[in-house]
């Protein structure tokens, strides 16, 4: 049974953003520092650079717990990338003789030597009955190999030269064993495990050397058909102990697929969380699950011509992302600003403002647990009208959650005078928590704009310094300096005092 499900799109995008992250990183040429140490995640070393660097792994392993009937199918995909050597060769004119450049110029397209990936899959099932009794495996075998792609000149047809990709042999094993929990309920602990056995040639000196024979972001998409995978993030209270001795060594397990699938499990080198999911907004792949998809675009497109012509010379898949973004309409940029997430409906009226009817109460931006837009998850929308049992509708960090909290209209009693919204204050910064440029606002005056109540019951105080020039553009944008109430001081023309009866709010 071939591993095919309605929700397997979905987990195959989140396993892409892991296979490629860091494969390439902004300003994606490869004279970039940081093009130069490239593949830090999912890395599985060939054994014997374990003397060059012991904190190199050359094998991996995942434990979790599937709910299943002995006659269950388990199909485990494991998917890595083998890194493949490009050179550059130039056929001379005349003689035809072919020697090896750095770089060759043809029809204004430039070749580089770089270093390129190959996507490699490995598929192994077994019936867990079978997982039970006995250990179950796969060899992964990758023969060495090399191709070659004319370079020509479109006017005349020659020949310029030729890019020759080559790959190094790999050797390894993907193992499955499966045992049932103690206790009441008989939960499956299945265990898959990746080892990296190939034997170079000649022993590495450097990683560059070790990198040739490595799986490269190696992870493991698993189904049981008809299973119910547990989380081990937040399993439920009677499987936590079984969780509890599973051992994951270089993966982390989470359930994958949308929020209704049960029977799929991506275990990746990059911890995520459960059912996550690449940002609809994202147009493709950046390579940095670490930036958020709009600033790194506008990076991206702040490129100089010549590093865009050097970005497109160091990889294929750099010379689409700078196409794709140089060609980007104005309404697929416009996507990546302001998206908005909604996790949990709140029903009518709790909301200041709202007209009636539910509201969706919570924001969040296109970047999730890898924080972009292009090749990480976000947060799965929760259905409207159907809050998680035990939880209020209202989240408590919702602005929504409390009515009785309004920045705009409360109020803080400061020396005896009531300070709100339009108040005229002193600044005065607290040593312990300025530096030197809040230092040069000590005797200024400032106007209150809102007055805020974190969750822990502490005051901070929004105001904008009067007779600054940049205060009102930065208004509009709701930028303010924010202080503690023994930070400020009623100006000398608030006046305003506040009955002795009356007690600063909660």
């Amino acid at each position: 049974m071939k591993l095919e499900t309605a929700h397997l799109e979905q987990a195959r995008k989140v396993a892409d953003a892991v296979l490629y992250e860091g494969y390439l990183l902004y300003p994606y040429h490869q004279s970039s520092q940081k093009n130069q140490a490239r593949f830090q995640f999912g890395v599985l070393m060939p054994p014997a650079y374990q003397a060059i660097d012991p904190s190199e792994p050359s094998a991996s392993q995942t434990e979790c717990l599937v709910e299943c009937a002995d006659d269950a199918q388990v199909l485990v995909t494991v998917r890595f990338l083998q890194l493949q050597r490009r050179r550059v060769q130039q056929v001379q004119p005349g003689s035809g003789r072919i020697r090896e450049v750095a770089s060759l110029t043809v029809d204004g397209t430039e070749y580089t030597a770089w270093d390129e990936a190959i996507e490699r899959e490995q598929q192994v099932s077994a019936e867990v009955s079978d997982l039970i009794s006995d250990e179950s495996g796969l060899t992964v075998q990758v023969e060495p190999g090399e191709s070659a792609q004319d370079i020509v000149i479109a006017s005349t047809g020659r020949v310029a030269g030729r890019l020759v990709r080559s790959w190094a042999s790999i050797d390894g094993v993907i193992r499955l064993r499966a045992e049932r929990t103690a206790g009441p309920y008989g939960a499956l602990k299945l265990s898959v495990r990746i080892e990296n056995h190939t034997l170079a040639g000649s022993p590495p000196m450097r990683r560059e050397d070790g990198l040739t024979h490595a799986l490269i972001a190696a992870h493991t998409l698993v189904w049981v058909p008809g299973g119910k995978f547990l989380s081990m993030t937040d399993p439920p209270e009677w499987a936590a102990p079984a969780v509890a001795t599973c051992e994951n060594i270089g993966t982390w397990p989470v359930l994958a697929g949308p929020p209704e699938c049960q029977d799929l499990m991506l275990s990746s080198p990059v911890i995520l969380y459960d059912h996550a999911e690449v940002a609809p907004e994202s147009a493709g792949d950046l390579f940095d699950a670490t930036e958020i998809d709009e600033i790194l675009t506008l990076r991206t497109l702040a490129l100089t011509d010549e590093e865009k012509r050097a970005a497109r010379a160091t990889d294929p898949k750099a010379a689409e992302l700078m196409d794709r973004l140089d060609g980007m309409p104005p309404e697929l940029f416009d996507r990546l600003h302001g998206a908005i997430r909604y996790l949990r409906s709140a029903s009518g009226g709790g909301r200041r403002g709202d007209a009636g009817g539910d509201t969706a109460d919570s924001a969040a931006g296109p970047d999730g647990a890898l924080n972009d837009a292009s090749n990480a998850a976000v947060p799965t929308a929760f259905t409207p009208g159907q809050p998680e049992l035990g939880q209020p509708e209202t989240p408590w960090w919702d602005p929504g959650a409390d009515a009785s909290v309004s920045p705009e209209t409360d109020h803080v009693v400061i020396a005896g005078v009531r300070v709100a919204r339009g108040s005229r204050v002193t600044m005065l910064p607290g040593a312990r928590r300025a530096d030197a440029q809040d230092l040069f606002l000590t005797g200024r005056e400032a106007t209150v704009q809102a007055v805020f109540y974190d969750v822990d019951g502490n005051v901070h105080v929004a105001v904008s310094p009067d007779r600054d020039d940049l205060a009102d553009l930065q208004s509009s944008h709701g930028r303010y300096l924010y202080f503690s109430i023994d930070e400020l001081k009623p100006a000398p023309s608030s006046s305003q005092q506040v009955p002795e009866h009356q007690e600063d709010p909660p």
